[in-house]
């Protein structure tokens, strides 16, 4: 998996990253909500893990914007001290898949984890990425774009996955390099030829040209603002 964790506690997030990372999972962390839906909204994650009550920004409003504004559905476990069923009703419908109160273990939490990403994969979540007129099918990794069949390598339909969950986001050169290679990339520019495979593939043929590179930054995927300003 990988999380993040939209948690102002620095030792309850230096323990998740311990334990977590211990099991082969990736973790980023925010302190404060500002910074944590700005993650949310920019780069891909399997799951958040959210404190209700955070600086800048409390995680309910968090939550709010991050389905209503973004219309983004990464399954969100919210970690609160407030144990009353208001509290707990509160955050189911801000969008909260799962409630656990403070204090917790790790390994319930890492069961709630697995469980909210099980009901996410397996029903009433959308398996089909759109951006504009180019489609990635998760569950049968067909891709297409205006009708065409895109014809993918694996590393280019991964990139392409990564790029399109977070569109219209950036996404940085690592978070595309651990996507395809975890923590062993390899040696050389490996990225910049399947990204320009994936061009050759998602923009060659077509006037629009969706895949941009964001100079000392990485990639991101959205349609040109002159193509909305109807330029």
């Amino acid at each position: 998996m990988r999380l993040l964790v939209i948690e102002d506690n620095r030792s309850l997030v230096a323990n998740l990253f311990d334990y977590f990372e211990a099991r082969g999972h990736a973790l980023d962390a925010a302190p404060d909500g500002v910074t944590g839906l700005h993650l949310a909204t920019t780069q891909a994650y399997d799951a958040l893990i959210l404190d209700w009550m955070l600086p800048r920004m409390d995680g309910r409003e968090v939550l709010r914007r991050l389905r209503e504004t973004h219309g983004n559905d990464v399954p969100v476990i919210m970690l609160t001290a407030r144990d009353e069923l208001p509290d707990k009703i509160a955050g189911f419908r801000a969008g909260a898949d799962d409630y656990l109160t403070k204090p917790f273990e790790l390994p319930e939490l890492e069961v709630r984890l697995e469980a909210v990403l099980a009901r996410s994969r397996g029903r009433g979540r959308s398996r089909l990425l759109q951006v504009a007129d180019l489609k990635l099918d998760l569950s049968t990794l067909e891709a297409s774009r205006a009708g065409h069949p895109l014809h993918l390598y694996p590393a280019c339909r991964k990139l392409l996955e990564v790029l399109m969950q977070a569109s219209p986001g950036a996404v940085t050169r690592d978070r595309l390099e651990y996507a395809l290679w975890g923590d062993s990339p390899p040696d050389g520019d490996m990225l910049r030829s399947h990204v320009y495979e994936l061009r050759r593939s998602v923009d060659g043929p077509f006037p629009v040209k969706l895949i941009q590179t964001l100079p000392r930054v990485g990639y991101r995927l959205a349609v040109p603002e002159e193509q909305h300003d109807g330029r």
